[in-house]
């Protein structure tokens, strides 16, 4: 049983400030380690508050609280009447959650699923710059897929993905072809690995004659640079993507505050 504190984690003497955990983070700390160990899949049901609570000798005022960040950080999503469940990128309603790409009338959904051409899957030695991305050392092997994104048949979406390669043992571009859910979703369920949070870089570029050519544009067309590193557990990075994304019809949206 994991001893559990509210006094300061660090007591050394000469340390300038020392750290405080409040007792529902140590609980939350707790709950995303099971998570990452697999005890609980994507899509399971996790215990009962009042169970949770004894397994971690806490009250349920506590756990709730360590569950209701999990829940606003889409680690766990809370279905009233039901109980509470591991997050999953197989559910209809989190397949675009870090797409944010729109058409400019519409959504996404509303365009039927996207068709998918998985171009290129292949292992090769880590650069620097994906290395540095992924926490990897230069050199370290990494798995680089190439897919295009079709929207109402129209060519909208250019992918670069970088993945370590040790965790995605076994993945190829047939065996991406053939899942017909979200790649996110293949992740968790064949290999794993949940995406948990993404972070991303956006810039306006030019494509070159290769990257025009499969968008069914010119090189004089600017698009959309969208450079995305995801993250499992623990803010583990798993995943690089630059994405080139074609903008005469659709448009990056976010939602702030």
């Amino acid at each position: 049983m994991p001893v559990l504190s509210a006094s300061p984690v660090n007591t050394a003497p000469d340390a300038a400030a020392p750290a405080f955990s409040p007792l529902y983070q140590q609980i939350k700390a707790l709950i995303l380690g099971s998570l990452q160990q697999g005890e609980w899949k994507p899509g399971e049901m996790i215990p009962s508050e009042f169970d949770l609570a004894a397994r971690f000798r806490v009250s349920q005022g506590t756990v709730r609280k360590a569950v209701d960040e999990l829940a606003a950080e889409n680690l766990l999503v809370r279905r009233q009447g039901r109980g509470t469940f591991v997050a999953t990128h197989a559910e209809q309603h989190v397949r675009y959650r870090f797409l944010r790409l729109q058409p400019d009338s519409g959504t996404l959904a509303g365009e039927g699923p996207a068709e998918r051409d998985f171009i290129a899957c292949k292992r090769q030695r880590a650069g620097a710059d994906v290395a540095r991305a992924l926490a990897l050392r230069p050199g370290d092997a990494v798995l680089q897929a190439r897919r295009l994104l079709r929207f109402a048949g129209a060519p909208v979406i250019l992918e670069d993905i970088w993945l370590p390669a040790g965790p995605f043992k076994g993945l190829t571009a047939e065996r991406l072809a053939r899942y017909h859910g979200p790649m996110y979703a293949l992740f968790e369920s064949e290999f794993g690995v949940r995406m948990v949070r993404a972070a991303e870089k956006i810039r306006a570029m030019l494509p070159d004659t290769g990257q025009a050519s499969l968008l069914a544009v010119t090189a004089a067309t600017p698009l959309l640079s969208v450079e995305r590193i995801a993250y499992t557990y623990h803010d583990a990075p798993m995943e690089l993507r630059r994405g080139l994304y074609r903008t005469d019809t659709h448009h990056y949206r976010n939602e702030l505050g």
